[in-house]
C-alpha cells in the first residue's frame, strides 16, 4: 500500500501540464513507471490520481458488484466516468486532459494534496475554499470518525 505525505502547489501551464515537486516525486519514485489512473472526486470538484497498483485493488472491489443490479451498473458508469490514465512525460510533467480540468476548475494554480494513498488534485482557490469550509467543524467530524478507534497493540487512541 502506498503512503503518501504532503501538501503541495504547482503551475498548470496552457495545455494543462504539472511538473511534480521533487518531494512529492520522491516520494512516487518506486511507483512512477506503473503510471496513474486520475478520475473525478466523488465528493469533492476535484480530481483524484490513483497510483496504478491502487486503482487495481479499488478494481477488484468494483469488479464484485453484481451488474444485473442497476445501481451497482449505474454506479460504475458514474464511478469510471471521464477515467484517464496518466503519466509523467520525458520531461517530468503530468498532462491533465482538459475535461478533467474542467471539471476540477483547474487554471493555473494547482494544489496537490496526498489523501493517504492517493493525490487529490486540485485549483488552489477550490482547495482553499474546501479546507475553509471543513474547519468550521472538524473537531466534531475527528471525533465522530475517529473518537471510537482505538489502536488495539498499544492502546493509542
Amino acid at each position: 500500500m502506498v503512503n503518501l505525505i504532503g501538501t503541495y502547489e504547482c503551475k498548470a501551464d496552457a495545455k494543462g501540464r504539472l511538473v511534480l515537486s521533487a518531494a512529492l516525486k520522491k516520494q512516487l519514485s518506486p511507483i512512477l513507471q506503473d503510471g496513474f489512473v486520475l478520475k473525478r472526486s466523488v465528493f469533492q470538484p476535484c480530481l483524484e490520481m490513483y497510483p496504478m497498483s491502487e486503482w487495481n485493488i479499488l478494481m477488484q472491489r468494483v469488479n464484485k458488484l453484481n451488474r444485473f443490479v442497476k445501481k451497482n451498473n449505474d454506479f460504475i458508469r458514474r464511478f469510471t466516468a471521464g477515467v484517464k490514465i496518466v503519466e509523467l512525460d520525458a520531461s517530468g510533467r503530468l498532462l491533465i486532459p482538459k475535461d478533467l480540468q474542467n471539471f476540477a476548475g483547474i487554471t493555473k494554480n494547482v494544489v496537490l494534496s496526498s489523501a493517504v494513498n492517493i493525490i487529490e488534485v486540485w485549483d488552489k482557490d477550490n482547495y482553499e475554499k474546501a479546507i475553509d469550509d471543513a474547519t468550521v467543524d472538524f473537531a466534531g467530524l475527528a471525533e465522530e470518525v475517529m473518537g471510537n478507534v482505538i489502536d488495539s497493540e498499544d492502546g493509542i487512541s
